[in-house]
């Protein structure tokens, strides 16, 4: 049966043709496959250095959320500490401020005070001096040159005890 198989010449073509293409296509399919599994690797490789990427950039995003909680809270915290700050500085504007009124008008006061002191003794010298000089002209007019010289002398002695 296998001689005549072989002496029809197109069943012999066809059988070396299935063998050939069989022969073929297991080496077509070798290759076929190592390409497929490599690029299936190669994708893999991909995939992995993909997810190392998401991974990486999903730690880099929370890092920078809890920096930028952070830098939230620290600025809200000067914001406070600058609003605390101004409030106490506003505060002791006000008191320095009430502290320089007050000494304004201590001042004020006794300036007025001294100008009152001082027109209170103008005044007494001038009363002084009128009464003094109109003493002078009644005693003047009174008094003889006799009764003068002895006034004087008087004085002149009790001047040393009225100063002591």
């Amino acid at each position: 049966m296998i001689r005549e198989i072989f002496h029809d010449p197109e069943l012999a073509v066809a059988i070396a043709f299935v063998i050939a293409v069989a022969l073929a296509a297991r080496r077509v399919w070798a290759a076929l496959a190592g390409m497929l599994d490599e690029r299936s690797a190669k994708i893999k490789a991909e995939l992995d250095e993909a997810q190392q990427l998401k991974d990486e950039a999903q730690r880099a995003l929370g890092q920078f959320q809890r920096k930028q909680r952070d830098a939230l809270q620290e600025a809200a915290s000067i914001v406070a500490h600058a609003r605390e700050e101004a409030a106490r500085l506003a505060e002791r504007a006000k008191r320095d401020l009430e502290a320089a009124i007050d000494r304004r008008q201590r001042l004020a006061a006794e300036k007025i005070a001294l100008a009152e002191a001082k027109a209170l003794a103008e005044v007494r010298n001038a009363a002084v001096d009128i009464a003094i000089d109109a003493a002078r002209e009644v005693i003047a007019e009174r008094l003889g040159d006799r009764q003068g010289a002895a006034l004087v002398d008087q004085a002149i002695a009790e001047l040393p005890q009225r100063l002591n």
